[in-house]
């Protein structure tokens, strides 16, 4: 049977304290509510209908690359008011599942066993056996017959000492879910229609229901303030550590690295400390990451070392390059094979040659460079006269002495030399000298500025 996909993402989340919406907040740098939307994907739901309502603009501006189905809750009335948003969506003859919106670590394996029991039940319930289940639903059974869920406010404390409880994740027949639904009322604690009275509708009914369980309980935590947060984030770091080091990465210390994006592997890779990477980001074999490197949706190739403190971000590094430490290339920069930026260099829309390298305190922009060139330090390519971008070319085998400006647009050729502080506004051809500075003039009894 077909099966269409609820998720519940209506809530404030009023213990963030933050005007962000909750499922809006990032974990591993995308909003805790996409994770769950690209799960579902991949179980090949025919529809899914997302119940919104708080921050409803936020929400579908950072959520409209997705296929959804956008169900408005003007107000939060509990859980079943909520699926009753969806209810006109809903097929008669489909399966549907419902998803909490804040649980951004369920697997795909656990929603295909869950899907996978439904087929023998007329409902499967996502359960989980909590050490402290304070604040949970819990799951009331009658030997292995589940017959309800008693919300922790309205649970007497013999029922309180119950340790399966709800994760609020589900799947039952869209037949059986509209009926149900019509039928709720909010006669409870807390004047709330709760999803959960559709288990004991189903149970009166004599509805054969069973229960699926996750294969950690981490998997169906919640989210509802900060520290929970920062620790549902720490497990999905984890997790995807743990994924690199199985195929072949060494992560120096697997707790002080952070994946917020796509990273496509090679072998023999290396990667120390406190390294974040965001965006797609692929490297390639024999690659060495230095500690405190950001890698933003760039291409590092086999055998480059990327030193310390160095900041990539849509940039392409050949194989055998040498980044760094406290380099930057900015997007557009493209570092050819064995070519190498040393301490505090600064690259933007630049191409650097086979072989050329640029050591120390250099900017190049909108720069393109030969093979085999030397950029000395303090070189500054000004590409920028306040309001438009001019370009310079550097030629193979050229030497730009330390301490120079090469005002754009600049030529400089084949095996050409510019003498160190040289303040370079015309072209320069092949195998030229060319030294541009003012002529040294000493001032007697100079007399310095004094501090006002």
């Amino acid at each position: 049977m077909t099966f269409s996909v609820v998720v519940l993402a209506a809530g404030k989340g009023t213990r963030m304290k933050s005007s962000l919406p909750k499922v809006l907040h990032p974990i591993g740098g995308k909003p805790m509510v996409q994770h769950i939307i690209n799960t579902v994907k991949k179980l090949g739901a025919t529809h899914i209908h997302l119940v919104y309502g708080h921050g409803r603009e936020q929400l579908q501006d950072k959520l409209s690359h997705n296929d959804l189905t956008w169900c408005l809750q003007d107000q939060q009335l509990g859980t079943g008011h909520a699926v009753q948003q969806a209810a006109p969506q809903i097929q008669d003859n489909e399966d549907v599942l419902i998803l909490v919106g804040d649980a951004p670590l369920i697997k795909e394996s656990t929603l295909q066993q869950l899907i996978a029991v439904k087929k023998h039940a007329d409902l499967a319930l996502l359960t989980v056996e909590l050490k402290d289940p304070t604040g949970m639903g819990r799951i009331i059974r009658q030997g292995e017959q589940i017959t309800a869920i008693v919300e922790h406010k309205d649970a007497s404390e013999s029922q309180r000492q119950i340790k399966e409880t709800n994760t609020g994740m589900m799947i039952m027949g869209g037949k059986d879910l509209k009926r149900w639904l019509s039928a709720l009322n909010n006669n409870n604690a807390q004047g709330e229609f709760y999803l959960t009275d559709v288990i004991e509708m189903a149970a009166k009914e004599g509805k054969s229901i069973h229960a699926s369980q996750p294969s950690s309980a981490i998997e169906v935590e919640g989210i509802n303030n900060r520290v929970q947060l920062a620790s549902i984030e720490r497990a999905y770091q984890s997790e995807q550590a743990q994924a690199l080091m199985m195929q072949g990465v060494s992560l120096l210390d697997p707790s002080r690295f952070d994946l917020r994006g796509e990273l496509d592997v090679g072998q023999d890779i290396s990667i120390d400390v406190n390294v974040i990477v965001e965006g797609k980001v692929k490297i390639g074999s024999n690659v060495t990451i230095g500690a405190n490197c950001i890698l933003i949706d760039s291409i590092i190739e086999d055998n480059a070392t990327i030193h310390a403190n160095s900041i990539l971000e849509q940039a392409t590094v050949g194989q055998h390059c040498s980044v760094g430490p406290y380099a930057r290339l900015r997007p557009g920069s493209v570092m050819k094979e064995q070519s190498r930026v040393g301490n505090f260099v600064e690259m933007k829309k630049t191409i650097l040659g086979k072989g050329s390298k640029a050591n120390h305190l250099t900017y190049l922009g909108d720069t393109v460079v030969g093979e085999g060139a030397n950029i000395g330090a303090g070189t500054i390519t000004c590409n920028y006269d306040g309001v438009n971008k001019f370009k310079t070319i550097i030629g193979d085998g050229a030497f730009i002495g330390s301490n120079s400006a090469l005002v754009a647009p600049a030529i400089i050729g084949v095996n050409a030399t510019v003498g160190a502080g040289s303040v370079v506004t015309k072209e320069v051809s092949a195998n030229e000298l060319a030294i541009a500075r003012a002529k040294q003039r000493n001032v007697s009894n100079w007399q310095r500025p004094q501090k006002k």
